[in-house]
């Protein structure tokens, strides 16, 4: 596997980096370049989006699993699922990448915001931008909204995608043999990804089954 890669060297100055989470398979390259950078970081796990439990489970144990294995500190947030059905409410039938991923990525964000106010992180990124899946410019507008009642922290809106990024992401994730979700990860996703699948008489999303290194490529973002 190539792993050249950019030094990385974080915005204004700051001495360490507050990570937004999705999921293993999107935050792995990220992880292995902060290392690699030399970079002190934290991950932040804050995800009440991903519907069911079991799925939510699955995708932040990965999650932890890779962090442990790098050292790394991992903050378990909030699973405030009731919060963001509360948000969601008149959006359900919304398409993705529209205004009920906005609402989506501006909740969590906005978390991940007050806790890096909270803890002297000067600095904060995602994962969510290097999945292919997702509108990198509806995803950085939501982080820099998140930091703007802040004057001490700030979005860093690198193109995570560039420079191989993406291929690394789907090799770190094959290699490490990641937990390969199928959908984006809300009830409405879920919803929406098995209509299609019905459509194209395929059977309906199994949760737990599908791992990277398995003959199919799933939807890897949350």
């Amino acid at each position: 596997m190539s792993t050249h890669r950019e030094k990385l060297v974080l915005p204004g100055g700051a001495d360490k980096l507050l990570l937004h989470s999705c999921c293993a398979p999107c935050s792995g390259e990220l992880m292995e370049a902060f290392v690699e950078s030399g970079i002190d970081y934290t991950v932040f796990f804050y995800n009440p989006n991903i519907h069911p439990q079991k799925e939510y489970l699955l995708r932040k144990d990965e999650n932890i699993r890779f962090a442990e294995k790098h050292g790394v500190p991992f903050i378990d947030a909030d699973y405030d699922t009731d919060n963001w059905f509360a948000r969601a409410k008149g959006m359900e039938n919304e398409p993705e990448r529209g205004i009920r991923c906005t609402m989506c990525f501006d909740m969590r964000f906005e978390r991940t915001a007050l806790y890096a106010h909270e803890h002297g992180f000067r600095v904060m990124t995602s994962s969510l931008g290097i999945s292919r899946w997702k509108n990198m410019g509806q995803i950085n507008d939501s982080g820099h909204r998140a930091v703007a009642p802040y004057d001490d922290v700030a979005y860093w809106d690198y193109n995570w995608r560039k420079g191989g990024g993406s291929s690394r992401m789907i090799e770190i994730s094959k290699r490490e043999r990641f937990y390969q979700q199928e959908y984006c990860g809300c009830v409405y996703s879920l919803r929406d990804t098995n209509r299609h699948r019905k459509a194209q008489g395929r059977d309906r999303i199994q949760l737990g089954v599908q791992f990277y290194g398995d003959d199919a490529e799933g939807k890897a973002g949350a």
